[in-house]
């Protein structure tokens, strides 16, 4: 699954928040989606910038979704109060929506434009809150119905 691909809509539970989250009720919004694991290192590493990017572009139409792919919630709930996580944090157990996505690791993310298409694919860690990649998504905000 890569640019260009209608993002495959998915429903998960939001671990902390309940109720369940539904990739489809985000369209409109340029979405962020993270597929991560608590036992890995590159993951754990990014978080930080995964938040303050969500920090800074919180006032925005800008979603981001951390799917955790571990089978034990505690475990993620625990790995989100280390680290202060305020983004939303859907749970994978069985690794059903990562395997819809084709992940071949962790991390791996997608940058979905407003109308629920892959527009970059990132296999790998990222410094979220880089001026590179906040820029792209900003750009995709600005672009209204579509990406850029």
């Amino acid at each position: 699954m890569g640019p260009g691909h209608d993002a495959p809509d998915f429903q998960l539970p939001v671990l902390g928040e309940g109720g369940v989250r539904r990739l489809s009720e985000l369209r409109g919004r340029v979405v962020l989606l993270n597929f991560w694991a608590t036992w890995c290192k590159p993951c754990e590493d990014e978080m930080p910038a995964m938040e303050r990017l969500h920090r800074r572009l919180g006032d925005t139409e800008f979603e981001l979704l951390a799917v955790s792919v571990d089978e034990d919630a505690e475990a993620v709930e625990a790995f989100r109060t280390r680290l202060a996580l305020s983004f939303a944090i859907l749970h994978d157990p069985d690794a059903r929506v990562s395997r819809r996505y084709q992940t071949t690791g962790y991390p791996e993310s997608f940058l979905i434009d407003r109308r629920g298409r892959i527009v970059f694919k990132y296999v790998g860690p990222r410094e979220w809150d880089a001026p590179v990649y906040e820029a792209r998504v900003r750009r995709l905000l600005e672009a209204g119905g579509g990406a850029s």
